[in-house]
């Protein structure tokens, strides 16, 4: 019988890449790639392996320097060695604001064991998605939007079915996020609730000195979902 680990393996390692992208945008599958694969299998078969039902925090899509690097959402290669406990060799340049914060809620919470028990972290788009070699967002024009949205309905439908993930709540990384992910959840009818927080790389840019009451928050939001 497979795992939630090896359900996740196959669906972002055979997610299919977009056909017709308004110029300038492409989608990459970094998960096809050996050295990331084995981290993605490392750090599933690691915290996924077992049938807990997880309440799933999804993002916007994957950044070319953290997931697009580790495989691993918001978690960049020294989080993923530090933190993680899955050594890797891949260059640790400068360190990613999202997996910073991400990582103090992780922590706050128990650490990775404890709270990859409880929660599934992911996107709502599960590619790297760039324009003109930088990091874009699927919502960043309403082209892309209508573009991708078969597939990120697509998407949310299979992390849902394949990963067992409950279907009480829901939490969104990102309020812009949040207005489609709920748009989502109305056509689709997958969640009794989308709770919405800012995203980390919002609070870390502009909300930074208040970075202790901004953890806290996601700790007090978050801990509340937990079923004992």
């Amino acid at each position: 019988m497979s795992t939630p680990a090896d359900r996740l393996l196959h669906f972002l390692t055979t997610f299919h890449l977009p056909q017709s992208l308004p110029a300038g945008v492409e989608a990459l599958s970094p998960f096809r790639e050996p050295p990331v694969r084995e981290l993605l299998t490392r750090f599933a078969e690691k915290f996924y392996a077992d049938s807990q039902p997880r309440v799933a925090l999804l993002g916007i899509n994957p950044g070319r320097l953290g997931m697009g690097r580790t495989g691993v959402a918001f978690t960049d290669p020294a989080a993923l060695a530090e933190h993680c406990g899955i050594a890797n060799d891949l260059p640790r340049g400068r360190p990613e604001t999202s997996t910073q914060f991400v990582y103090k809620v992780v922590n706050a919470m128990g650490g990775p064991a404890e709270f990859y028990q409880h929660f599934y972290v992911g996107s709502l788009y599960p590619l790297v998605l760039l324009k003109n070699g930088l990091n874009y967002n699927y919502y960043d024009s309403p082209a892309l939007v209508k573009a991708l949205w078969p597939d990120i309905q697509l998407s949310l439908r299979q992390q849902v079915a394949e990963l067992g993930l409950r279907r009480d709540v829901a939490v969104s990384l990102g309020k812009r996020n949040g207005e489609y992910f709920k748009r989502l959840n109305a056509e689709l009818g997958l969640f009794a609730e989308i709770i919405v927080l800012d995203h980390p790389r919002y609070l870390m840019q502009y909300r930074s000195r208040d970075e202790a009451a901004n953890v806290a928050h996601y700790v007090e939001a978050l801990g509340g979902l937990i079923r004992e």
